[in-house]
């Protein structure tokens, strides 16, 4: 009896240059999740079967990333444009092995690239940025962090004003929240309280009574970190 691995082969066809190819993938069965960050980074119990680093899918035969939220809808020219700006220029390389944080950091950025060429989704994009994030805060690097953090909230705000988040996994109380936490991570307090307290004031026709929970932790946290600063002001 084969002894089953952690890592599969999904099969893909690339959508822009048609030819097959295949993306590794983690069994869910392998997937253990420790905890959460307050802005839902999830901490896993291994640092090899850890799902983010195999979220893109990078097509070797052409270049083109994309991760399974991607839309298969291409606009007009956008599939022009990744042949020019991405195909034209890419290098083979093989992403389909076994993939570091490292390997990993630089699928995320392609498909960044290939996803705005694509003019992607904005809360498809947020989502890139935030792995990347993530992934960052793994190797203890907090301007990198911080550097896509600040992206990902752009694209957030981008995301839930264009509404174009609706039909996908994230809710409005979740949006507001992410908006919220990643603002305040970022040290854009004002922001960060506008979208922690419209979180709060749902917390009446939710069903997301966590993420409620959370807002009203970050929002305390601002406060209390407000007034320490301001008592040592005055002390001045």
């Amino acid at each position: 009896m084969t002894e089953l691995t952690p890592l599969f082969d999904k099969k893909y066809e690339c959508l822009i240059c048609k030819k097959s190819f295949t993306s590794k993938k983690i069994r869910s069965r392998f997937i253990k999740v420790i905890d959460y960050d307050s802005d839902f980074c999830p901490n896993y119990s291994s640092d090899e079967n850890n799902p983010m680093l195999y979220h893109v899918n990078v097509c070797p035969h052409c270049g083109y990333s994309f991760s399974d939220d991607f839309n298969p809808y291409f606009p007009p020219s956008s599939i022009e444009a990744i042949k020019n700006k991405v195909c034209e220029q890419w290098v083979p390389h093989n992403f389909s092995e076994t993939r570091t944080r490292e390997d990993a950091i630089k699928t995320y950025k392609i498909a960044v690239y290939c996803g705005t060429l694509k003019k992607e989704k904005h809360i498809s994009i947020a989502g890139l940025y935030m792995r990347l994030a993530w992934i960052y805060r793994s190797l203890k690097n907090d301007q990198q962090e911080i550097r896509f953090l600040k992206l990902a909230a752009h694209e957030y705000m981008e995301s839930y004003m264009a509404d174009d988040y609706r039909g996908t996994q994230v809710s409005d109380v979740r949006i507001l929240y992410l908006i919220g936490e990643v603002s305040r991570r970022i040290g854009n307090t004002e922001q960060a309280v506008k979208y922690l307290s419209k979180v709060i004031e749902k917390q009446r026709s939710t069903v997301e009574t966590k993420i409620v929970e959370m807002a009203r932790e970050s929002w305390y946290e601002i406060r209390e970190a407000q007034k320490v600063e301001s008592s040592m002001t005055e002390a001045t």
